[in-house]
C-alpha cells in the first residue's frame, strides 16, 4: 500500500476530532460564512481522495473512465461518479492489496443473493470506529463523558465471534468496547440455520436489573430483533417501565427474519412494552459498503416551544429526517436523470463518505428517500432489476 491513503486517513481522523469538539460549526443552522468554509473543506478532502482512489482502485477507475470522468475534470464533489452498491457484489472494490485485507464485511441481503464485500485492514477499521463512535455519541449519548457510565446496555445482536463478517455487529462491539459496556450486555446469538435470535432469559434479566437499579438502559438492535423481543414480551404478557433516560437505537431492516411492521407501529410497541418514549427512539441508517452512518434524531430532544405569553405550545408532528456526519454527504437523485431532485421530491440516496478511504467514497444506493433540505426521509427500496443491472455494470467495468 502506498503511503498517501494512510496519511489521508490520519488527516480525516483529525477532522472528525474537530467536528466533535466544535459541533456548532457543523450544525444545519450554522452561519453562512462558516457553512461555506465547511463545504470548501469537505470539497477539498473529497477531490484529493477521489484522485487517490482513481489511482489505486482498478474497478472504480474503469467505471469512471467509462463515464469519461477523470480527476482533472472534476472540480466539485457532486461531480465524482457514484459507484452502484451492486458493484461490491461483483468486484473487489478496494484500494487494499489482497495481502493487506484482514477483515471483510458482508451485506445482509436476501438469502441466496451474492452479498456485498467491503474489505478492511487495521487502519481502515480504526478510521471506521472513529467515525461511527463520534456520530453515535452525538445522537445517542450527548451526555458528558462522566455520565456515560451511568447507563446499562442491552445489545440485541450476536457477539463478534458468532458474526465476524457483520458490520453492524462490529459497530456495536466497537461502541461497547470504547464506552466500557460489559460483554454480558450482548444477548443475540446465531442459530444453527445462521439466523439471528435472542437469548430471551438474558434479555429479561437485563430488563429487570435496569428497573431494580434505576439505571437507564441503552438498547441497540435491528428492527427484526425488536420484533422478536416484543413478541416474546407479548406472549408472556410482560411490560416494563424502564428508567427515565433509557433509549433505543433501531437500525431498520427485516430481511425476511420476522414479521414486518410499519415503523410507527414498531415504535409504538417499544413504548408500550418497554416504557421508552418516542423522543428516545433513534433510527440509524447504514450499510456494509459505507463507513459512516446517518441518524434521524437526537435521543431526548424535546419540543420546548412557547408562545409570546410563555404558554407551552404543543409539539409539531414528529419528523424523522436522516443526516450524515460532516464527513459524509447525502444527495437524493432522480432515477431517470441522476440529477439531484427538488426539496420534497423522491429519488435514490447517493452518499459521498470520506471515511471510505480504502474503498470508494461515492456510492449510489438502491434506497428511495424524499429530500428534506440537506436531510432525507427514507421511503423504502427501489424496485430495480438487479440481475440485469449487475450484468450491465459488469460489462461496463470489464470493458477495455
Amino acid at each position: 500500500m502506498t503511503s498517501d491513503l494512510p496519511l489521508f486517513a490520519a488527516r480525516l481522523r483529525e477532522f472528525i476530532s474537530i467536528c466533535e469538539s466544535e459541533p456548532e460549526c457543523f450544525a444545519p443552522g450554522a452561519e453562512p460564512a462558516l457553512r461555506e468554509h465547511n463545504d470548501a473543506e469537505f470539497n477539498g478532502f473529497a477531490l484529493v481522495l477521489f484522485a487517490r482512489q482513481f489511482e489505486h482502485n482498478s474497478p472504480y477507475r474503469k467505471f469512471c473512465e467509462s463515464r469519461l470522468v477523470l480527476p482533472d475534470t472534476v472540480s466539485h464533489w457532486t461531480q465524482i461518479p457514484a459507484l452502484p452498491v451492486a458493484a461490491f457484489k461483483e468486484f473487489e472494490v478496494s484500494c487494499l492489496p489482497r495481502a493487506e485485507r484482514t477483515r471483510v464485511f458482508y451485506s445482509s441481503g436476501t438469502t441466496g443473493q451474492q452479498p456485498s464485500r467491503h474489505f478492511h485492514h487495521a487502519e481502515s477499521l480504526a478510521l471506521y470506529e472513529t467515525s461511527l463512535l463520534a456520530w453515535f455519541r452525538a445522537h445517542l449519548l450527548r451526555q458528558p463523558a462522566s455520565e456515560i457510565s451511568n447507563f446499562d446496555w442491552l445489545i440485541l445482536t450476536p457477539p463478534t465471534a458468532q458474526a465476524l463478517n457483520s458490520s453492524l455487529v462490529h459497530m456495536l462491539e466497537s461502541i461497547r468496547r470504547q464506552l466500557a459496556a460489559p460483554a454480558a450486555a450482548v444477548v443475540g446469538r446465531v442459530a444453527g440455520d445462521s439466523q439471528w435470535t435472542l437469548d430471551f432469559e438474558r434479555a429479561l434479566t437485563a430488563l429487570h436489573a435496569a428497573v431494580e437499579s434505576e439505571r437507564p438502559l441503552i438498547i441497540p438492535g435491528t428492527a427484526f430483533s425488536f420484533v422478536h423481543l416484543l413478541d416474546f414480551l407479548a406472549e408472556k404478557n410482560l411490560r416494563f417501565s424502564l428508567p427515565p433516560g433509557s433509549r433505543v437505537m433501531e437500525t431498520g431492516g427485516y430481511k425476511n427474519r420476522s414479521r414486518t411492521l410499519p415503523k410507527t407501529d414498531l415504535h409504538a410497541l417499544i413504548t408500550q412494552r418497554l416504557g421508552i418514549p418516542p423522543s428516545h427512539i433513534v433510527c440509524e441508517y447504514g450499510m456494509s459498503e459505507l463507513s459512516s452512518q446517518a441518524y434521524d434524531r437526537v435521543a431526548g430532544d424535546e419540543w420546548r416551544g412557547t408562545n409570546s405569553g410563555s404558554v407551552p405550545v404543543p409539539p409539531p408532528p414528529v419528523t424523522r429526517h436522516f443526516r450524515f456526519p460532516p464527513w459524509a454527504r447525502a444527495r437524493i437523485v432522480s432515477l431517470e436523470t441522476g440529477r439531484e431532485v427538488a426539496d420534497g421530491q423522491t429519488g435514490l440516496v447517493r452518499v459521498v463518505d470520506l471515511a471510505n478511504v480504502f474503498s470508494v467514497l461515492a456510492l449510489q444506493t438502491e434506497d428511495l428517500a424524499i429530500r428534506r433540505g440537506e436531510a432525507f426521509e427514507l421511503v423504502g427500496r427501489a424496485e430495480l432489476a438487479e440481475p440485469r443491472g449487475c450484468s450491465l455494470l459488469a460489462a461496463e467495468i470489464a470493458a477495455p
